[in-house]
């Protein structure tokens, strides 16, 4: 799960696999949904760049105005009338922006008018005869969990660790995760333990050794892992907390 949510964001292969996605999503999966909006948010800033002609990050209004529109699409996307969900969110994310600039120059008294383009007309039969989307909380707690991972990628990079290394260092058997996530809750959880870790950079190998019934090669060979789940638990990264519960074990 971990993979899904900071390395592939869903590793989407086909047409069909995004579709299943996508139902999944519109059935009320919460978890699903998140990881769309991560997955696609390089495609959002680039909508939103394009119809507002400037760059748009993360920190617009602008991005959050896409966001809310991609959401909606996912919800109004229709697997068998639409051609792609990409082409139907542009659309959206498009008239929701140009809602957005007309409200804004209208409040701040500007002479600035955006012209709609025909394919705007495309929207009618899709999308105003439905229920609007009360979605902003959870728009917010996606982009919260996206900077945390942000901050997660930094973190692991004072250990000289990347994503990746997770996925090579991640235990494959369920009793190998178990053990791992229990000598990271020892570090964790031992002041001795976590100072030193933070400060040198390294797993306290000797006290582990004699703390633990695991071999020293297989500390090692865990040890990325380790770090990992040892600085998620002590963090204050809250939503991928949450998201990942049960996950390690």
């Amino acid at each position: 799960m971990l993979l899904s949510i900071v390395q592939g964001l869903f590793n989407i292969k086909s047409n069909t696999a995004l579709d299943e996605l996508v139902l999944k999503a519109k059935n009320g999966d919460e978890k699903v949904m998140n990881d769309l909006l991560i997955a696609y948010t390089p495609f959002m800033k680039k909508t939103a760049s394009f119809v507002c002609k400037r760059f748009i990050d993360e920190h617009d209004d602008e991005f959050s105005v896409a966001m809310s529109g991609f959401y909606e699409a996912i919800l109004n996307y229709n697997l068998k009338e639409n051609s792609s969900l990409t082409t139907f969110s542009h659309l959206i994310i498009k008239r929701r922006l140009i809602d957005y600039i007309r409200k804004e120059s209208a409040r701040n008294d500007a002479a600035h008018l955006v012209k709609d383009d025909d394919e705007d007309k495309e929207l009618e039969h899709y999308l105003f005869n439905q229920v609007s989307i009360t979605s902003y909380s959870k728009e917010q707690q996606a982009l919260k969990r996206r900077e945390e991972i942000m901050e997660y990628n930094q973190l692991l990079k004072k250990f000289n660790m990347t994503f990746q290394d997770l996925v090579k260092s991640s235990p494959k058997h369920a009793d190998s995760r178990k053990t791992a996530f229990q000598i990271a809750q020892i570090i964790a959880t031992t002041p001795g333990f976590y100072t030193y870790l933070m400060e040198q950079k390294r797993l306290p190998m000797k006290d582990l050794e004699e703390l633990v019934e695991v071999s020293r090669k297989t500390i090692e060979r865990q040890r990325k892992y380790i770090i990992a789940v040892t600085l998620l638990i002590n963090s204050n990264f809250v939503y991928i907390k949450e998201y990942l519960k049960g996950e390690f074990i």
